[in-house]
């Protein structure tokens, strides 16, 4: 189930690449996610994250700005892969599967990447215009970014 969990976690950094980390970062900070004496346990202090919010934030702000480049450009799709990696390995690593968990953060990552770009050209498409449908991603990844890690607990 734990991969199937980072997996997802995976597809929502390739929605936005910085949610799926700042939500398990929190998770790991308030005790729900066990990191302590592994490898990931810095995500568990304070300052990972509020910082890993912060860019949260400043990415999806970011998102909206018409001159925001596609997420499939190799700087932005490996920051998702890398971002879902991470999310991933977080979630693996209480129950032993950091590399399983890291493994399936970043194929979920390139699921999310690409499955997200299409999902929301064609929700621009029906809208007429791209706000709506990045609004709708934006909501997508905050809530299940929270329930996946819900579910890890």
């Amino acid at each position: 189930m734990i991969i199937i969990l980072s997996l997802l976690i995976g597809v929502i950094a390739g929605l936005r690449a910085l949610v799926a980390p700042a939500v398990v970062a929190w998770a790991a900070y308030l005790g729900w996610l066990p990191l302590g004496g592994t490898p990931l346990a810095w995500l568990g202090h304070v300052a990972a994250p509020c910082v890993l919010t912060l860019l949260a934030i400043g990415e999806l702000i970011g998102d909206q700005l018409p001159k925001t480049p596609s997420r499939k450009v190799p700087l932005q799709f490996g920051t998702r892969i890398v971002a879902g990696a991470l999310a991933g390995a977080a979630l693996g690593t209480p129950s032993g599967r950091l590399v399983g968990g890291l493994a399936a953060g970043a194929v979920g990552a390139v699921i999310g990447t690409l499955g997200g770009a299409a999902a929301r050209a064609r929700l621009a498409q029906a809208f007429g215009r791209d706000r709506p449908a990045a609004l709708i991603e934006d909501i997508v990844a905050i809530v299940g970014a929270v329930l996946i890690v819900c579910a890890a607990r």
